[in-house]
């Protein structure tokens, strides 16, 4: 069994060209490390919908730039097998350990297999990339990013040339072809060929980044800004410039491209103490609004003053106001957000007379939605110019809320106020979220069989009225690996998440509110409600 453990390590090492994960897997191989071994051909890292993601190093099971020189081998036998053999495929890359290596490695074997590849200058946003497919007419494109991940992960995206990432059965179809990449040796890869193009995509995507603010709508909102050590900061700045906002104030320490991450544990502005220095820096600048960005910029935070202190919105809540935003400018168009996202989007397109759809999980879906006016999902991701951007962003989401902003405080107004005014139009929505993270990945198996096999028939006292396994798929959504239940006045779903070791459970109450004033007693039962909830389905689930 060593004995041939032993053997694919030094067959793997044999075509690494990479010195660093060959000197890493050499020092394995004379250490006769069996165990470090084994976790790294226990298999191949499995390419899906969101393509590759893992952590750095060598082996089959990590990411390191043999594997993803048959990734793009694989793509572009797919693309070939499609009928795209001459066509352009477009590279964009985050400022991650290796991403740059990734990327190149990626033109190259494009390039060997007779396809046209454009790299992106340098590292920038993932919104970038997506632009560039459809503004290029590229037939497919890929970004090297692993989003908000720790530092020692990096991934790899893959979009068509609709602009949007890939779903079934393209996944499969191109991990059939990644499979059948036996060596290394047989993927040519020359040193030259492809383009590496200049500032002028970088230019047509912000020129697209006017378009979705009002002609002379109010430019006043002050914020600060964090990168999270990510690469958003020039182009947001580009961005808001061109606007003509304020100058953001930057969270200094976070605003440079660091892929060590040094100030956070997660570079993850949901993540708790990840946005301290933001809430730092406001008690010396006192702005309207904070906004923060993932690490490659396609996610967008928002924090505002609340009583004397500042508070991250929710996903949930930034969704519904620039959903009213967007409704009040008078936006026609099909609202779509995904199936754990609350369901206010819903309320607010019906009132609006808004063609109205909910997808699975992940911009893959929302950004197919035909007629996409705006779609959003809870976890900090909005896409708010489907026809430039047909995945989230970060940049535009950034420039809407601040537009909002200004227009509110033009009106002596806040955020928070139109919130507000929003609960009692439509009751309000109160979401929150379990997420338990596992070093063993069969325990988030263990607690989906658990609640399949006794499930719960009441949370919070509430009885459940319906109960849904969606592998089953429904009426409009195809299957997938998740549970929803819906409850009198509150919905429940619960499925692992796809790219991370996580079990998440999304939460919604929704309180009937009759005036202002019932607001503070609606809150404290919607906060009161979840608990319970998070409680009950805890013990469920055993987790």
């Amino acid at each position: 069994m060593h004995d041939e453990l032993i053997a694919r390590a030094k067959a793997w090492l044999a075509e690494d060209p990479d010195a660093d994960t060959r000197d890493e897997l050499a020092k394995l191989i004379d250490a006769e490390d069996h165990a470090e071994l084994a976790a790294r051909f226990s298999g191949t890292l499995q390419f899906g919908t969101a393509g590759l993601r893992g952590e750095l190093g060598a082996g089959p099971m990590r990411m390191n730039r043999s594997v993803v020189i048959r990734a793009a081998a694989g793509l572009a036998a797919y693309l070939k097998a499609k009928g795209h053999g001459d066509g352009l495929v477009v590279i964009g890359y985050d400022a991650r350990h290796k991403s740059a290596d990734f990327a190149r490695d990626t033109a190259a074997v494009m390039t060997g297999a007779g396809l046209r590849a454009a790299l992106l200058p340098r590292p920038l946003p993932t919104p970038v990339l997506a632009f560039a497919i459809r503004h290029l007419g590229a037939v497919a494109g890929v970004e090297v990013t692993a989003s908000h991940n720790p530092p020692r992960d990096n991934g790899y995206k893959v979009y068509l040339g609709d602009g949007s990432q890939i779903v079934p059965p393209a996944d499969a179809e191109i991990a059939a072809e990644i499979d059948a990449i036996t060596t290394l040796t047989a993927v040519p890869r020359p040193d030259a060929g492809w383009d590496t193009l200049d500032d002028s995509v970088l230019e047509a995507y912000l020129a697209r980044t006017d378009a979705v603010l009002a002609p002379g709508s109010p430019r006043i909102a002050r914020t600060v800004y964090t990168a999270m050590h990510g690469v958003g900061k020039d182009v947001l700045l580009a961005a808001f410039a061109r606007a003509g906002f304020p100058e953001p104030v930057l969270v200094a320490e976070q605003a440079e491209p660091d892929p060590d991450f040094p100030t956070v544990a997660f570079p993850n502005p949901e993540e708790p103490g990840a946005m301290d220095l933001a809430f730092a820096k406001v008690r010396e600048t006192d702005p309207d609004l904070v906004i923060a960005n993932d690490p490659d910029a396609d996610r967008c935070a928002a924090a505002v003053k609340d009583g004397t202190d500042w508070r991250m919105l929710r996903g949930d809540e930034v969704g519904a106001l620039l959903a009213a935003h967007l409704v009040r400018r008078g936006a026609r168009g099909t609202f779509a957000e995904s199936i754990v996202s609350s369901s206010l989007l819903g309320r607010i397109a019906e009132k609006a007379g808004l063609p109205y759809e909910e997808t699975l999980t992940g911009f893959k879906w929302i950004a197919r939605v035909e007629g996409l006016r705006y779609g959003y999902e809870e976890a900090l991701g909005y896409c708010v110019d489907p026809d430039g951007v047909r995945d989230k962003d970060g940049i535009t989401a950034a420039l809407l809320i601040t537009e909002l902003a200004s227009q509110l405080k033009s009106e002596g107004r806040t955020l928070l106020d139109l919130l507000d005014d929003l609960a009692v139009e439509h009751g309000l929505h109160a979401t929150d979220q379990l997420s338990v993270r596992v070093q063993d990945l069969s325990l988030i198996a263990a607690a989906m069989r658990r609640l399949r096999e006794q499930p719960p028939t009441a949370l919070a006292g509430l009885p459940i009225t319906k109960s849904e396994d969606l592998t089953q798929g429904t009426d409009t959504l195809p299957p997938t690996d998740g549970l929803r239940y819906t409850l009198d006045g509150a919905r429940v779903i619960v499925r692992p998440s796809g790219t991370e070791p996580k079990l998440k459970c999304y939460l919604e109450v929704v309180v009937p509110v009759a005036a202002h004033a019932d607001l503070p007693a609606a809150r404290a039962r919607a906060t009161g409600l979840l608990a319970s909830i998070k409680r009950d389905l805890s013990a469920a689930a055993g987790i």
